[in-house]
């Protein structure tokens, strides 16, 4: 009788091969959410919403039917990144991945190289270049999404367009009309904490947003602070607040106002002391050489405390859609008396701008051109195609600013009307949720052509 073959499998071999069944079982009903975004104003209002709706969605079961589905984020190549928006986006603790915009052409050439990607899955556009997230959905063979504000650059390779709004679906090409869903504005969702409790004393508030990025910040700083001084002079009873943007701290803050930045010497302020709270406001205080008083608020989003503001002084982008919604009546100001002003600038003219041979031989004229050929800054000008806030750019001086804001404050009249004018270009609220569901019907269509 022949013998029959054993053959010693060792313990730690089986159970290798059991989990390696598992993990194939596991991939072969996962699906991936890949959201596309680059800078920390997109990140902040577009990702974070519908990404968090998208996550309370699959908590809830309601959608997945039975499939293991993650969520990640990709950033994106963007001359407006800080470089702390991974950071950022991990408090969330939403995504399974995030992926860095320094690592986006590799991911492109390998993407295992980074991890398991399931067979399935969609991409999504949320910010940054379109055609960033048509390469990756492409590559990855996924499904393709975008949220378009103006215009839709690839029609023919995305699978779904949710349009901001009606105008965006007139231009897209009468056969491909039915991919898009005119689902509205984003930054519409912006809501007001309607507690009662008041988190700023009764008093004239004016809010400060000197950007988040270094290029903005470097010039930002030592500008807003010396319209502070100005100000404090010109109006005794104003109070001053900076709401620090989650991409940025208060010890960037304080580089920028110091020697280390060279564009400090040509503005008469800098920060002196900072602060800790106070038993009065709990909040910590920046004091300027001048003894001007500036409140910093620390907590994010800050749209309780701006709410309560009369006038912002900010710097042009997102920022400015983001105080639109809030229906805060606002100067926008762009300085491009220096030359790194440009680095700001979006696409491919800031990265031209960027690089250190480039920058200082066409930085100017890439600047001049841009100013020429932009017809308004601010997202509500933009939107309404009319100058409903002012928007001061060229050389200008923080004393004019300052003589402009006391103007603002002391109109409460021209004041009401901004506001109410902003008010009027709000679209309706829900447009996150209109995203959601725009999402989740190509999941589910997904599922069903298994």
């Amino acid at each position: 009788m022949a013998s029959a073959l054993r053959v010693q499998v060792s313990p730690s071999a089986l159970f290798k091969t059991l989990s390696l069944r598992k993990t194939i079982k596991k991939n072969e009903t996962e699906l991936a959410i890949v959201i596309v975004s680059n800078g920390p104003g997109e990140l902040n209002t577009w990702v974070q919403p519908v990404a968090e709706k998208l996550q309370a969605a699959f908590k809830c079961k309601q959608y997945s039917n039975s499939s293991t589905i993650c969520l990640r984020l990709v950033l994106v190549p963007c001359p407006n990144a800080t470089g702390n928006e991974k950071a950022v986006a991990e408090k969330w603790n939403i995504f399974e991945k995030i992926y860095l915009a320094k690592y986006f052409w590799q991911l492109l050439l390998n993407p295992k190289k980074y991890g398991f990607w399931p067979k399935k899955g969609i991409v999504i556009f949320l910010g940054g270049d379109q055609f960033w997230s048509i390469l990756l959905s492409a590559r990855l063979r996924y499904k393709n999404i975008a949220y378009i504000e103006w215009i839709a650059r690839w029609p023919f390779w995305n699978d779904r367009i949710a349009a901001m709004s009606k105008d965006v679906k007139r231009l897209i090409p009468k056969h491909l009309k039915k991919r898009c869903v005119v689902v509205g504005d984003l930054m519409a969702d912006i809501e007001k904490n309607n507690e009662k409790t008041n988190f700023l004393p009764n008093a004239k508030w004016i809010a400060l947003l000197p950007g988040s990025k270094k290029a903005k910040l470097s010039i930002g700083v030592p500008f807003f602070l010396e319209v502070v001084d100005h100000l404090s002079k010109l109006i005794k009873d104003v109070n001053f607040l900076i709401p620090i943007a989650p991409t940025t701290s208060i010890e960037e803050i304080y580089h920028f106002s110091s020697s280390k930045n060279k564009f400090t010497k040509l503005y008469s302020s800098t920060i002196v002391k900072i602060e800790t709270e106070t038993k009065e406001l709990p909040l910590k205080i920046l004091y300027t050489n001048m003894g001007s008083k500036i409140y910093l608020i620390e907590k994010h989003p800050a749209h309780n405390f701006l709410c309560q503001c009369d006038l912002a002084i900010t710097t042009v982008g997102a920022n400015t859609s983001e105080l639109g919604a809030l229906c805060l009546p606002m100067i926008v100001v762009l300085p491009t008396q220096h030359l790194n002003v440009m680095e700001a600038w979006d696409g491919f003219l800031g990265i031209i701008g960027r690089i250190p041979i480039l920058k200082n031989c066409i930085g100017w004229l890439i600047s001049y051109w841009k100013l020429r050929n932009k017809k308004f800054m601010a997202w509500p000008n933009i939107t309404a195609n009319k100058m409903i806030i002012p928007e001061r750019v060229g050389n200008i001086s923080p004393k004019k600013i300052a003589e402009e804001a006391c103007y603002w404050i002391n109109s409460p009249e021209k004041l009401k009307r901004q506001k109410e004018d902003l008010r009027s270009l709000r679209g309706k609220q829900g447009a996150v949720l209109s995203l959601s569901r725009e999402i989740i019907n190509l999941i589910s269509e997904i599922q069903i052509n298994k």
